[in-house]
């Protein structure tokens, strides 16, 4: 396996719909970038925020939905100090069978202490992203919609997977908008 140059990423999007929509070149005057990178992909956070709450327990197991305020936006939106709040991405992601991709949060919110996970897309995964955004910081903290949130770094294999996501019928898979734990 081996970091692809842009020309890859552009070729493997367009033949396979691996980034839909698809921006073959960096958007970057007067906001957050997105779109084509050197090695990777700038993939936006959409204008769908799920806030967490005070109380309650948050269970990965048993889930509770009332936990979570849900905040549309064509804005921005403020995280409260030291909280978490889940986003999704604006790209649909199509992960070819020999591919897998690790998403890492951009250094412009890191820098602000807003902290991006996101877990890696395996082969044949297929939907639209959940991002868990933290405010780390002591005061709230903008995020910005339909701007770049985090860099996919693809990688691609020397042969394909023996079982990929779609062959063990991930629990994921398809996802659409904001997508809460589940236990398979």
């Amino acid at each position: 396996m081996g970091l692809k140059e842009d020309t890859w990423i552009a070729r493997m999007s367009l033949q396979h719909q691996m980034i839909t929509p698809f921006c073959d070149k960096q958007v970057s005057q007067g906001i957050i970038s997105y779109g084509l990178s050197s090695y990777g992909y700038d993939i936006r956070v959409g204008e769908e925020f799920w806030l967490f709450q005070a109380g309650g327990v948050v269970d990965p197991k048993n889930f509770d939905p009332h936990l979570v305020q849900k905040v549309h936006t064509k804005e921005s939106v403020l995280i409260p100090p030291n909280a978490f709040a889940l986003a999704h991405s604006v790209e649909h992601i199509k992960m070819p069978k020999d591919v897998l991709a690790i998403c890492l949060g951009k250094s412009t919110y890191a820098r602000c202490g807003i902290i991006v996970n996101v877990t890696p897309f395996e082969p044949e995964f297929e939907g639209h992203i959940t991002i868990e955004i933290s405010n780390t910081t002591s005061l709230p903290a903008k995020v910005y919609a339909n701007e770049g949130i985090a860099q996919v770094i693809f990688l691609q294999a020397d042969a394909i997977c023996a079982r990929s996501y779609k062959d063990k019928q991930g629990k994921y898979q398809h996802q659409r908008g904001i997508t809460l734990p589940k236990i398979g």
